[in-house]
């Protein structure tokens, strides 16, 4: 008995290979028991608390852990067996390199399950639909940079020279940016729309011409649906380096009328006139009476002019309340013999003798 484990084959004995295989399956032994602490004992700890993030960290934690234990196992076990020295140098490289990796898992697990616990509540709450949509951009971005840093990282800890990866990387990286430049202007432009906010969907805005309502808010561009109904997409890095007017701020939409009376209208009935203005204010519901202004403005070529200024308030129908106030004007003013002034000429006419 004693002879056949001292037998050896491929260049170790039988007792050694039954070391490494132990060893194997302790780690292994080991894990599981690692993992029915932490499901049965550390997770109904965590659950008591009020905190979440004790939960997050423990379930994200578990799986990385249970690898690393079997990783080592490995590792610790074939550092018993004598192994041809290429092989001894793939190992030691492997272990690194898969070390790392498992690191970079746990980290991008422990990463997302927080935004996901954390952000996302928060951005499913604001009134844009932009953050929504660069959220999981920019998680998927940075997941992508830790996954190819622990690249780099477990290539240079696995002995391989990376310098020359790296300078390939930012010459690639070079000449991407230069074929994408204006796809990241308009991205960086969605980012100013987000940050600053100058409006958002549904809201009434004019910008670069364009009086609509903003429908949708991308990435890379922004939908007006324009007051005849057409759909006007415009990029982002556009926008953001233009005025921006917000309808829907406005806290009251500021009416101007001009009024012309014929030049026989007396004093009396000018004063009539603007009282009856006032009054008009004062009786719209829709319309905000403290704000109202009316002025005896000039003496026009053919009318003496007055000038009615009125806000309507926000919410209201602007043009079925223009509607009622011009009505309301024509009648009051022909109920009190009110002249509207329009363009006339006197001309003289000389008789020769």
């Amino acid at each position: 008995m004693v002879n056949f484990f001292e037998k050896a084959f491929y260049g170790n004995t039988v007792s050694e290979w039954a070391l490494a295989f132990v060893i194997f399956i302790a780690s292994i032994l080991l894990s599981k028991i690692v993992y029915y602490l932490v499901t049965k004992i550390v997770k109904q700890f965590t659950k008591r608390t009020k905190s979440k993030l004790d939960d997050i960290v423990i379930d994200k934690l578990e799986e990385p852990v249970i690898f690393a234990i079997i990783i080592t196992g490995v590792w610790y076990s074939l550092s018993f067996l004598d192994l041809m020295d290429w092989m001894d140098g793939v190992k030691g490289h492997a272990f690194y390199f898969v070390i790392t990796f498992n690191i970079a898992w746990l980290i991008v697990r422990l990463l997302n399950a927080l935004v996901d616990e954390y952000l996302v509540p928060i951005v499913e709450k604001s009134g844009t639909d932009l953050d929504d949509q660069l959220l999981p951009i920019a998680q998927k971005t940075i997941s992508v940079l830790i996954w190819v840093l622990a690249f780099i990282i477990g290539l240079d800890n696995a002995g391989y020279d990376v310098t020359a990866l790296i300078a390939g990387l930012g010459i690639g990286s070079f000449a991407f940016a230069l074929a994408a430049q204006d796809s990241v202007s308009h991205l960086f432009g969605g980012v100013v729309l987000f940050t600053d906010k100058p409006f958002s969907i549904n809201e009434r805005i004019i910008v670069q011409g364009y009086d609509g309502i903003v429908k949708e808010i991308g990435i890379r561009s922004t939908r007006i649906q324009t007051l005849d109904g057409r759909m006007v997409t415009l990029p982002n890095g556009s926008i953001a380096n233009d005025s921006i007017i917000n309808i829907s701020t406005e806290s009251a939409r500021k009416i101007t009328l001009d009024l012309g009376l014929t030049y026989d209208t007396t004093t009396g009935n000018m004063q009539l006139a603007m009282d009856i203005l006032q009054d008009i204010s004062k009786q719209n519901i829709a319309l905000d009476e403290t704000r109202t202004v009316t002025a005896f403005t000039a003496f026009g070529d053919f009318s003496l002019n007055i000038r009615y200024i009125y806000y309507i308030k926000k919410g209201s129908d602007i043009f079925a309340t223009m509607t009622e106030v011009n009505m309301e004007i024509l009648k009051q003013f022909n109920a009190n013999k009110l002249d509207f002034a329009f363009p006339t000429q006197t001309l003289y006419t000389v008789k020769e003798s």
